[in-house]
């Protein structure tokens, strides 16, 4: 069974059995995601407000980081290095999501 039809089972039975009603932010739009799969935004939303980021999540953050000390580093050898961590970060985000759309089929 594809992760959609599961998560949509899930959805269903939930708003059957009223877990939906009353939720924060019901009625508001979704936040804007930049390219992607909203589906998997709200998973990956989901899983962050029960503590479990998915490994995807923690690798952006890293990266978020890494690129503010990227920008902020003058020295020449100083940012050779700060570039090449940035680059295994990107490396390794680039690798799990492969490696989740290769899992999804998708």
């Amino acid at each position: 069974m594809k992760f959609s039809q599961l998560s949509e089972r899930q959805i269903l039975k939930a708003q059957a059995e009223g877990q939906l009603d009353n939720l924060k932010g019901a009625g508001k739009p979704l936040p804007p995601v930049g390219g992607g799969d909203y589906a998997e935004a709200a998973g990956f939303r989901i899983m962050a407000e029960a503590g479990a980021l998915p490994k995807e999540v923690e690798l952006r953050k890293a990266i978020e980081t890494q690129a503010r000390v990227l920008r902020d580093t003058t020295d020449p050898v100083a940012r050779k290095e700060e570039m090449r961590k940035f680059a295994e970060l990107s490396q390794a985000l680039a690798i799990q999501e492969e490696a989740r759309r290769k899992y999804y089929g998708g």
